[in-house]
């Protein structure tokens, strides 16, 4: 079969219902009705509630509840009550958002983002030299990408806050960034790298609920022996491909892009170059809160929201935040991550009511028909289909339980590795976090580049990181599901 014709039964991915009537798979319909309402510019949150229900009447699903006239017990179930069934599923990852944010606010109260990005501001030639570049422009330039990388990794991992340090330390750079001409997609490019790779490359913090907990647990419950599997080989070439794609978007974003340096650039610029210096003891309290919420991680599974917390209460017990204080900080940090929180909430929902169409296996059964025994094209549509489904919820994190049960025994059966398993099911869950609008990989980056309202969720984050990372992802991962 041509290439047309392969397109076109993957598109159409057609599943069989009543008297031989065909039609689109639910999940298939659902995540492009949202990709395409997200594209069109709805707001994300009404883009996840539309396809949500798109794909449940599709399915066949009522719109309420059905129940027994005679009993009234529900006889089936319909799409409002499993689409909120999914919404008080996500009410744990929205308190871990606000209470992150809440940490993060409290380590900005410390001052130390502030002073971050007041040294450079004030290397920049502050209000006085407004509109020259010094010399050492590309350094600074550099140094400042570099900075951004290094914070997003350590995002992950070491200071396990996510993505709440966006919203503090870019906010009072994009003035710097509008004089250095530096082209916000690739910004954007550099925060989801290494918001994505780490946790699906490094077993700590994050990555340790991704690799250990999710994905290695899911596949050991699903049958498949993992027990001596080095997680880090697995995805060793799917994390390079990562690297890849960030490199093409150095490439691709090199030339210069002008903004309008605005009033919120200005505001945020003075305040970051007035601040003034931090203490040594408001320093020391932050960096032990931050070491503190680490161990907790590393110590206790599943533990994002108590190291949180307990970060949080290093400040107030020491007096950096006061009492006056708490409900300032911690009202800030909950406005700060309420709206990602609610995009997240949005997809639990989304999720839920694929997974009560029932047709997410039907999506792969149909997927396999197109491989007749071939490992390459297995491998492939299992990509694929890992791709679409996390477009659509936006969670790698929700996407490996959907597709683990399905996947192991696929694998087992087209005869690949536990150790090419591992990397397949890997990325196919990672593939499109980097590039879904419901992902917090790009809403992050959004919600501290748009701060001037001059950066677009779509085309200037989802986009970007879509082509850069989604394509090598998914051809490193393929790599790596026929090399081991």
């Amino acid at each position: 079969m041509g290439k047309s014709g392969f397109g076109f039964r993957f598109c159409r991915m057609r599943i069989r219902r009543g008297k031989g009537e065909n039609k689109m798979n639910a999940v298939v319909l659902a995540v492009l009705v949202m990709l395409v309402l997200s594209a069109a510019r709805v707001h994300v949150v009404l883009s996840l509630v539309i396809g949500a229900f798109v794909g449940g009447l599709a399915a066949g699903l009522p719109l309420a509840d059905i129940t027994n006239p005679a009993t009234g017990e529900v006889v089936t179930q319909g799409v409002i009550t499993h689409f909120q069934s999914g919404l008080s599923g996500g009410a744990k990852i929205a308190l871990s958002y606000a209470m992150l944010g809440a940490f993060a606010m409290a380590i900005a109260h410390s001052g130390l983002p502030y002073q971050l990005a007041g040294m450079v501001v004030r290397k920049m030639g502050g209000e006085s030299r407004r509109d020259q570049i010094p010399s050492a422009v590309n350094g600074i330039k550099w140094g400042l990408i570099g900075a951004l990388l290094l914070m997003s990794i350590m995002s992950q991992n070491v200071i396990p806050i996510h993505i709440a340090f966006i919203p503090m330390v870019v906010p009072p750079l994009l003035l710097v960034f509008n004089r250095l001409q530096i082209d916000r997609r690739l910004l954007a490019c550099v925060l989801t790298f290494g918001l994505v790779t780490t946790y699906m490359f490094l077993p700590y913090g994050f990555g340790a609920i991704f690799l250990n907990q999710i994905l290695l647990g899911n596949i050991q419950k699903a049958g498949m022996n993992v027990q001596n599997i080095n997680v880090m080989e697995a995805m060793a070439i799917p994390a390079a491909g990562m690297l890849v794609g960030l490199l093409l978007a150095f490439i691709h974003y090199r030339k210069p892009r002008s903004y309008t340096n605005n009033q919120v650039d200005l505001s945020s610029e003075q305040a970051a170059a007035h601040a003034p210096k931090i203490s040594t003891y408001r320093s020391t309290v932050a960096i032990l809160a931050i070491v503190a919420s680490f161990v907790v991680q590393l110590v206790y599974d599943d533990a994002l929201l108590l190291g949180a917390m307990v970060g949080f209460g290093v400040f107030m017990a020491t007096g950096v935040v006061r009492r006056r204080d708490v409900d300032i900080v911690f009202d800030s940090g909950l406005r700060m991550m309420a709206m990602i929180g609610f995009i997240m909430i949005a997809a639990q929902g989304f999720a839920e009511v694929m997974q009560a169409t029932g047709q997410i296996k039907p999506l792969v059964d149909a997927s396999t028909s197109l491989f007749a025994g071939s490992k390459s094209m297995a491998a492939l549509v299992m990509l694929a289909v890992g791709l679409l489904v996390t477009m659509g919820i936006g969670s790698s994190f929700s996407t490996l339980p959907i597709i683990t049960a399905i996947y192991v025994p696929l694998c087992v059966s087209m005869g690949f590795s536990p150790l090419a398993t591992v990397a397949i099911i890997g990325t196919a869950g990672a593939l499109g976090d980097a590039g879904s609008p419901a992902s917090d990989s790009t809403l992050g980056p959004t919600s501290g580049l748009n701060a001037d309202g001059q950066h677009d969720h779509i085309y200037d984050s989802v986009i970007p990181t879509f082509i850069h990372y989604n394509i090598p992802l998914l051809i490193a991962g393929w790599i790596a599901a026929m090399v081991l």
